[in-house]
């Protein structure tokens, strides 16, 4: 590989400050530790760079935490020949480059020490606090002597659930990865393709989600030079053919500027040249690239009003293409970011893209979660003891994750489970029936949003409402929408194997895989019925096998044919003791008979409550379901679930699951729902059911 692609981000750092001299700052910590009175020289970058975000920053704890790093280092060296210490002391400069606050930047000097030479927990502890502690416990990897295989999986496990207690876990170790990343042209191919996958597949998607730009496009720059080498390379070669590109993006900067003078608006238009990465997916999406797609510009201003009046001269100055216009301030993105982004014509025909921003929205922009400076908070300003540490407010996505990984010990299925997680690119936020907001992937069903909400109490889900309507569980969500789940409180459900059709994520696939497994002959239909004890008492043939204290059996109605009194019903027996009750005329009698299942006999009780599904055909016209709901409320039945099929030639399809007071009023409420204009026919649901 050449130089150049050993570097892949030279190109979209080309304007911004010089990367350190790694080796000369592995020389100065070959000198040991400086006076007493002033930092190491190997640190005064990272003092520097922290000042200019901190200007009144402490250093004392940095020299501090430098002398342990550098005299617990000493005599080690990495695979390049360069001092130990230079890693740590890059990474720290790294986060204090994007502004990380001076706790973090101890605990990066640090981060090293527990894992790679004799300090321990307790002394980082000691002389440097609880917190700093916490943030080099959290990146310290796991065995491989103690873990074997799972090292690597539970070492991520391990990370982020410290990181759900403080984010700065993460940042720290994003910046350890970067700098690895940078320096992994020593390794052998193999195991630079390794690493190279685990960053695309983990690494890159956390720091898009932590806000964290500024690292995730390098790390992508560098991953794409290892795992893709000819297409590097042919961006390489495309971005130096077009090294007008820049004059181009130039001119209409000046244009952009003048404009902006001339209505009085303070702003700053800078350009950005794209990174290796987004050229290349934008020569996949357009094809031949024009000079203005090697960059885009950016314009920063002072506050968010004046986002707004910088876009409107724009638009009014330039040709705008209004397909491209987004407004990321008013909706900002689930990982903090914030930007108008637009794209305006120039009277010579170049089309620039355009971001509009302040400056505070630049720096989250750039540095994500680390730009927030300390999330935690100590109660009422006091330090608190072990375990008492404060939960700080997390993103949905991250919440997300530590529930469900709880639900996985096993290593594997936690591996592959993130994997997918992460590779949702795009969250939505929708609201609950209480107004409070899920945030959800792209994609996601009214199942997911159960189960992000209930948990596994969402085995008990028969229905939802999106939008104030009426809808099945796999109707996907969109970005706004109030969903209000139905939750039959009064019995026991189970999903059904196809809601893994419609589940997302994986909180959703974990505990529906987890029930079935546990239930693995319950039925398609039946297991998404509800489980409680029903006016039926059953006897026991002199044939009949397996099931024991059959008298006392929970009993189940078949979701697939919902038998009520008077039905003429017959059972068959389920693991754990449950009697499954079917109509006689239902197929999968038939089917369980073929198979020769020996039904069991079952009568109907003296109370006369039940559950109902009903199928009414009908013609399509206004109010007609208002007016179907009326006539089922009318005849004292309670709507348990309903959907409604699009419309057939003018024909509607409704099935409604209904609790009656009284299995004696069944007849009344057909006639009365067939007696709504419009409704032609009410039946009684008749499913295909599995095999019980």
């Amino acid at each position: 590989m050449s130089a150049e692609a050993a570097n892949p981000g030279a190109h979209s750092r080309r304007r911004g400050r010089p990367r350190i001299d790694l080796r000369r700052l592995g020389r100065a910590a070959l000198l040991g530790p400086a006076g007493r009175d002033r930092l190491p020289d190997a640190i005064g970058h990272v003092a520097e760079a922290h000042r200019a975000h901190h200007p009144d920053a402490d250093l004392a704890i940095l020299h501090k935490a430098y002398v342990l790093a550098e005299t617990s280092h000493r005599g080690q060296f990495r695979k390049s020949g360069e001092p130990y210490i230079t890693h740590p002391l890059a990474v720290t400069l790294i986060l204090a480059e994007l502004g990380a606050e001076t706790t973090t930047l101890t605990a990066s000097l640090l981060h090293d020490t527990v894992e790679d030479t004799d300090v321990t927990l307790e002394q980082v502890k000691a002389e440097f606090g609880a917190e700093v502690a916490y943030l080099v416990d959290g990146v310290t990897k796991l065995e491989k002597v103690d873990y074997g295989a799972a090292a690597e999986p539970e070492t991520f496990r391990k990370m982020l659930v410290a990181t759900g207690n403080d984010v700065r876990v993460m940042s720290i170790k994003l910046a350890d990865r970067l700098h690895n990343m940078r320096t992994l042209g020593v390794m052998r191919p193999e195991k630079q393709a390794r690493i190279a996958k685990v960053t695309r597949d983990v690494l890159i998607p956390l720091a898009e989600r932590l806000g964290v730009q500024a690292l995730k496009t390098e790390l992508e720059d560098l991953v794409f030079a290892i795992l893709h080498p000819e297409e590097y390379e042919q961006t390489r070669a495309l971005i130096a053919e077009n090294t007008a590109a820049g004059e181009l993006l130039d001119a209409m900067a000046e244009r952009f500027a003048a404009v902006l003078r001339e209505a009085d608006i303070t702003a700053e238009v800078l350009i950005r040249p794209r990174h290796f990465v987004s050229v290349h997916r934008v020569s996949l999406k357009r094809g031949d690239l024009r000079g203005t797609d090697f960059g885009r510009l950016l314009v920063l201003v002072g506050e968010d009003a004046d986002c707004y009046a910088v876009l409107g001269e724009l638009h009014t100055c330039f040709t705008p293409v209004i397909s491209e216009f987004k407004d990321f301030i008013a909706a900002p993105k689930f990982n903090l970011y914030q930007s108008l982004h637009t794209a305006v014509a120039g009277p010579d025909g170049a089309v620039a893209e355009v971001l509009i921003r302040t400056h505070q929205m630049h720096k989250v922009a750039e540095a994500g979660v680390i730009a927030l400076g300390n999330p935690y908070v100590p109660l009422e300003g006091a330090e608190p003891a072990d375990g008492e540490r404060a939960d700080p407010t997390r993103p949905g996505w991250l919440s997300r994750l530590l529930e469900w990984q709880e639900s996985t010990p096993d290593p594997d299925t936690f591996w592959t489970s993130l994997h997918a997680d992460l590779a949702q690119d795009r969250e939505i936020t929708v609201f609950r029936a209480d107004g409070r907001m899920l945030g959800l992937p792209a994609g996601a069903s009214c199942i997911d949003a159960a189960y992000a909400q209930y948990g596994e109490e969402a085995h008990a889900c028969i229905g939802a409402r999106v939008n104030g309507r009426l809808a099945t569980l796999s109707t996907v969500l969109s970005d706004g929408d109030t969903v209000h789940l139905l939750l039959a409180h009064d019995s026991a459900s189970g999903p059904s194997p196809e809601w893994l059709d419609h589940a997302r994520t994986p909180a959703a696939r974990i505990a529906i895989t987890t029930w079935l497994q546990a239930n693995p002959e319950e039925t398609k239909d039946a297991a998404a019925a509800p489980r409680r004890p029903v006016p039926v008492t059953t006897e026991r043939p002199t044939d009949a096998n397996a099931v024991v204290d059959l008298p006392d059996a929970t009993v189940r109605l078949a979701g697939c044919c919902t038998p009520v009194p008077p039905d003429a019903v017959t059972g068959f027996a389920v693991r754990g003791g449950v009697v499954t009750v079917h109509r006689e005329e239902c197929s999968a009698v038939a089917r369980m008979k073929s198979l020769e299942r020996e039904p069991i006999k079952v009568s109907w009780g003296d109370a006369a409550a039940c559950r109902v599904t009903l199928v009414a055909e009908s013609f399509g016209r206004p109010r007609l379901l208002a007016d179907l709901t009326e006539a089922i409320a009318t005849e004292g039945a309670a709507i348990v679930s309903a959907t409604v099929e699009p419309p057939s030639q003018s024909r509607v399809r409704h099935t409604y699951t209904l609790q009656l007071p009284d299995a004696a009023g069944l007849p009344a409420l057909m006639r009365a729902m067939r007696d709504v204009p419009g409704v032609y026919d009410v039946s009684r649901t008749q499913h295909p059911a599995a095999t019980t």
